[in-house]
């Protein structure tokens, strides 16, 4: 998927500083009919999966025409694939949506996807107290889209987890919405975790320093993400914070196992503070330049200004300390350049990935890079 193909060799040199992890996905899609233009088949996300020996959560894309029958395509997908998917069912609140999950619970489905910028609702209507209501008496997990889009839900969240306490709360996209201050309260709220799936090497250093790792998921958002890639960028920035091999497991797939099972989260611990992290000014400069060539390119731009910048901030001299990491990214750099640039933005995914995974390179300074 994407540029997976081109990353396997960073892909087996970061496995290769935890050994073998058994990833459990938090956060996938299928659905052809996404007004955004991506697209995602089951056969897809399979063979995505594959090339990780991953198991996924699914659930359906935005289906702005309802989504019982996308939900009975979910299940059933789940159900015929020998227990690599687990099946999520998506909801509008502002529709008959208890029923719907209901429905679907008792068709297969072991948890619910919420998303208040494709649905267009707040947190605190009626009917998705409702929804959590639901979840509660199941004890279900809901994954709700909590990144680019919308207000703060942050607050509303807590407000349900604490009087829900058996619904399992995932912020989705490391809840960059309410990432600011909401890590300041939800190590009293050991049913509200965060997913992984988001780009941003600031906001991921941030969930792995300040919120404990048994809250953290490993995530994809395929089609948006994909496994290679996703595993390079959750493993080097939870090395980075200085979480052991242990609790990188956890954040892996074992807990999520425990939560899709209706069991009590493990508890990995407190979260590992700053005390970590170093930042380091010559690898700072390319960070810089790459951030701003990655916003071109999802413009539609080719960012190569941007791009020349950061090539030219990693020429740090053979003998410096930062020369692996540097040499690292000057490689994924070539390799974006040989990648067509493409006109709509899935077109582009392949290469803002390998820009994306070499400004994680920047951000990881500590990290070896083989």
């Amino acid at each position: 998927m994407y540029a997976d193909e081109l990353l396997a060799p960073w892909y087996e040199q970061t496995v290769a500083l935890t050994g073998p992890l058994a990833t459990f996905d938090a956060h996938t899609h299928i659905g052809v009919n996404d007004p955004d233009t991506f697209k995602c088949t089951a056969d897809e996300l399979l063979a995505a999966l594959a090339t990780t020996g991953s198991r996924a959560v699914v659930f359906p894309m935005h289906e702005p025409d309802g989504y019982a029958p996308a939900n009975d395509h979910v299940i059933a997908t789940a159900a015929a694939s020998e227990g690599r998917l687990v099946a999520f069912c998506r909801v509008k609140p502002q529709e008959e949506s208890v029923a719907e999950v209901r429905r679907c619970i008792a068709a297969g489905a072991r948890g619910i996807k919420l998303h208040p910028r494709a649905e267009q609702f707040d947190f605190d209507m009626p009917a998705v107290r409702e929804i959590v209501a639901e979840a509660h008496d199941q004890r279900l997990p809901i994954l709700i889209h909590a990144g680019r889009g919308i207000p703060a839900l942050g607050a509303h969240v807590l407000q349900l987890a604490e009087e829900f306490p058996r619904a399992r709360f995932i912020l989705a996209h490391a809840g960059v919405c309410d990432l600011a201050w909401i890590w300041r309260r939800v190590a009293g709220f050991p049913n509200v975790f965060f997913d992984t799936a988001w780009f941003s090497v600031p906001d991921l250093l941030t969930l792995f320093t300040h919120v404990a790792p048994g809250q953290v998921l490993y995530a994809t958002d395929i089609p948006f993400g994909s496994p290679m890639h996703s595993t390079v960028t959750v493993v080097r920035c939870a090395l980075q914070a200085g979480l052991s091999r242990e609790q990188i497991a956890c954040v892996a797939g074992a807990q999520l196992e425990r939560l899709l099972a209706g069991e009590d989260a493990i508890d990995a611990g407190p979260a590992p503070g700053i005390g970590a992290l170093r930042a380091d000014p010559l690898l700072q400069r390319v960070s810089f330049f790459l951030t701003g060539c990655i916003a071109q390119v999802i413009a539609g731009s080719d960012g190569a200004e941007q791009l020349e910048l950061a090539r030219l901030a990693c020429l740090v001299g053979d003998d410096a300390p930062q020369a692996p990491v540097c040499r690292s990214i000057v490689s994924l750099l070539q390799l974006s350049e040989s990648v067509e640039p493409g006109e709509t933005l899935p077109e582009r995914f392949s290469r803002l990935h390998l820009l994306v995974l070499a400004n994680i390179l920047a951000g990881t300074p500590d990290v070896p890079v083989g």
